[in-house]
């Protein structure tokens, strides 16, 4: 039987089954307490918790597993840390790109609706980078070497972000930079530091030809915006404006004229590409 309600903010869930009650907030286990001696045996916890996974309901399967684990080996006084411990554990893993350990797409389609959800009128900026020439990498090293390159990027990308940002792989060899509570001219410098970051990373450790660059472009709202599609693409038709005026840049598009400019030193080139303003306005 499954009992469910809610205390304050948080869902409660509570499964009473074959003598155990486990209680999980936000899909969490908190308690698992003994309210009857189970007459049968761990093989029916087993065959609930297969039937439980058979039909989705992963985290109630993982419970009559425990379960059955406790009769056969008995409870120890930290179990309910420990089950709590291996959740976390695996949902984090699963919000994680299993090539370069930053956040994947799952998470950062999350995050996103999450953020702009609760930021109706906070700053927030959303970067897509990409690595230059990237094809190029593995044509002419192999897709083996190409993945310690994305992997080293990742890194670049996700170390030294301000606040609460964090860094998510949206897909091939292309990255997203999540900047809540930033202005654009902070998010601005954020992403050419991570640009410049990339530019100088030690690439003679995996060949002494080898050279990579970076492209990023910077979307910002500070109002009521609730299209994620939106604030991705505005920012993908700036990352392009960036790659069409010479590459390993960042480009931004400024409020007051609404012109595209490029930061840091690519900011003094003759070219920079100005697509449609009405591509990047949120």
């Amino acid at each position: 039987m499954i009992l469910g309600g809610r205390a304050t903010r948080e869902r409660v869930r509570c499964i009473k089954a074959h003598g155990l009650l486990v209680e999980f907030i936000d899909g969490e286990v908190v308690g698992v307490v003994t309210v009857e001696q189970p007459v049968g045996t761990a093989a029916r916890y087993t065959a609930a918790a297969e039937e439980l996974a058979a039909s989705g309901r992963w985290e109630e399967a993982y419970a009559h597993l425990r379960a059955a684990v406790r009769l056969l080996h008995g409870t120890p006084s930290d179990d309910v840390d420990r089950l709590r411990r291996e959740h976390a554990e695996a949902r984090e893993l699963s919000h994680r790109d299993s090539l370069t350990a930053s956040y994947n797409r799952r998470y950062l389609d999350e995050q996103l609706v999450a953020l702009l959800a609760e930021r109706w009128t906070a700053d927030l900026c959303v970067a897509l980078v990409d690595a230059d020439h990237f094809k190029q990498v593995n044509d002419t090293f192999g897709h083996r070497f190409g993945d310690q390159v994305l992997q080293r990027i990742a890194a670049e990308l996700g170390r030294g972000l301000p606040g609460d940002g964090f860094c998510a792989r949206y897909g091939g060899e292309e990255f997203a930079l999540v900047l809540p509570g930033c202005g654009k001219p902070e998010a601005v410098l954020a992403c050419e530091a991570a640009r410049e970051r990339v530019a100088k990373h030690p690439w003679h450790e995996l060949d002494p030809q080898l050279r990579v660059t970076v492209s990023a472009g910077v979307a910002h709202s500070a109002g009521p915006l609730t299209d994620t599609e939106r604030l991705i693409g505005a920012a993908d038709v700036l990352l392009y404006a960036a790659k069409n005026s010479g590459r390993n840049a960042v480009a931004y598009r400024d409020d007051l004229m609404g012109r595209v400019h490029l930061a840091g030193p690519a900011g003094h080139r003759r070219f920079i590409s100005q697509p449609r303003l009405a591509e990047t306005l949120l």
